[in-house]
């Protein structure tokens, strides 16, 4: 049972956690978050969800409710973007680092200063190492499928670690879309119900969160975060087999896209590789062998399944919609090219900084790093490792 509905990512997102139905849910508003939030709310007003809605004061006072009630022993989300992010980012190194499976739509937006409300991916890009799991999603519908998706994989008993959902804040969350929507009990049943696991409120055992561990065991607890994170690939894999049986649709670490007889190819992040695909078809129409790796698993980062997909190529060009500032390369181009690290013959890594700021990814811009491959394939010359494009002159 499905139905299709036209409706904005941030519709579908807030849909997909009514039909989760959660225990617990503390969040902030925030441009482009924002109306997720109330649409949610509005849910557990309604009756329709048995949600406790925590009214906080700030997200760092979301992020720690939202602490709090997994360790108590619930089910719990929340949701934000931007400053917001940041300003919970202490908080969010405490939820991993106690292994609590909140999940967290992260509607992506460009972060201060200057002042900015529309999407890029530098929100998400400051919180990769925090020990959250990442899952970023090209449209409305792979946010919903991924947020649902999201409680199964944080909350398997071999992981119970925190997720988050990114999808491109107004480009998705607010764009209408044709979507498909599950039925609320395939939904409910796929996802389950929440497994306690050492719940604070279980007073005939007592637990202790949050120690002082000194120089005597902390090493080895990270090391221990170190290992579940090794298992979430896995994990990720057999939920998405689990989904592709209720929904027909299919997901895994990344999706490839014409890339297994390509010469050359993008790799590119969430909404941008749409647009990017049928500038692809454009150039195989001319006879150009061209693919494209769009990478949904973020965090933890599957370089060894990555580096397996693209090491075939003679060159690669990179799509960042975020920057390193300290003069490094974008972040996401710095994993592609660590994935490639370990093969003798290796494919020319090139980055492109593009879309900051909410500014349009255009087909002219996908067209444009094609054509540059074209010719480094061709000559094996780089004009220039790291360039920003679509910046005015």
């Amino acid at each position: 049972m499905s139905k299709i509905v036209a409706v904005t990512g941030n519709e579908a997102v807030a849909e997909a956690l009514r039909q989760v139905n959660p225990d617990v849910c503390a969040a902030y508003p925030i441009t482009p978050q924002t109306d997720m939030m109330q649409r949610f709310s509005s849910f557990a007003n309604n009756g329709q969800v048995k949600t406790e809605m925590i009214l906080v004061e700030s997200e760092h006072s979301a992020m720690s409710a939202c602490v709090g009630a997994s360790a108590a022993g619930g089910r719990v989300v929340t949701a934000t973007s931007a400053q917001g992010l940041l300003l919970m980012l202490e908080i969010v190194f405490i939820a991993s680092g106690l292994r609590l499976p909140i999940v967290m739509p992260v509607v992506n937006r460009a972060v201060s200063a200057p002042i900015n409300i529309h999407g890029d991916h530098s929100d998400a890009m400051a919180a990769r190492d925090s020990g959250w799991i990442q899952l970023w999603s090209e449209n409305a519908q792979e946010a919903y499928d991924n947020t649902i998706q999201a409680f199964r994989i944080g909350e398997h008993l071999d992981i119970r670690l925190p997720v988050m959902v990114c999808l491109d804040g107004f480009i998705i969350s607010h764009s209408i879309e044709r979507i498909e929507y599950l039925d609320d009990k395939i939904v409910s049943d796929f996802v389950g119900e929440f497994k306690q696991v050492n719940p604070l409120l279980d007073v005939d055992h007592p637990k202790s969160y949050g120690p002082l561990i000194l120089t005597d065991y902390y090493m080895e607890y990270r090391k221990a975060h170190d290992e579940v994170m090794s298992k979430v690939s896995g994990v990720v894999l057999e939920v998405a087999k689990d989904f592709e049986r209720i929904s027909g649709r299919k997901y895994g670490l990344f999706e490839t896209y014409r890339l297994e007889d390509a010469e050359i190819a993008l790799v590119v992040l969430n909404s941008a590789a749409g647009t990017s695909k049928d500038v692809v078809d454009a150039y195989r129409d001319k006879g150009v062998k061209v693919g494209l790796l769009k990478p949904r698993l973020f965090r933890p980062f599957p370089y060894k399944e990555v580096g397996e997909a693209l090491k075939h190529l003679k060159a690669i060009c990179v799509l960042d919609r975020a920057d390193a500032f300290g003069g490094s390369l974008g972040p996401l181009s710095i994993d592609i090219m660590s994935a490639l690290y370990p093969y003798k013959d290796k494919p020319i890594v090139v980055n492109k900084i593009y879309g900051l700021g909410g500014r349009d990814f255009m087909p002219s811009h996908a067209d444009y790093a094609i054509s540059e491959l074209v010719e480094i394939a061709a000559t094996g010359k780089i004009k220039n490792i790291k360039e920003y494009i679509g910046v005015r002159e």
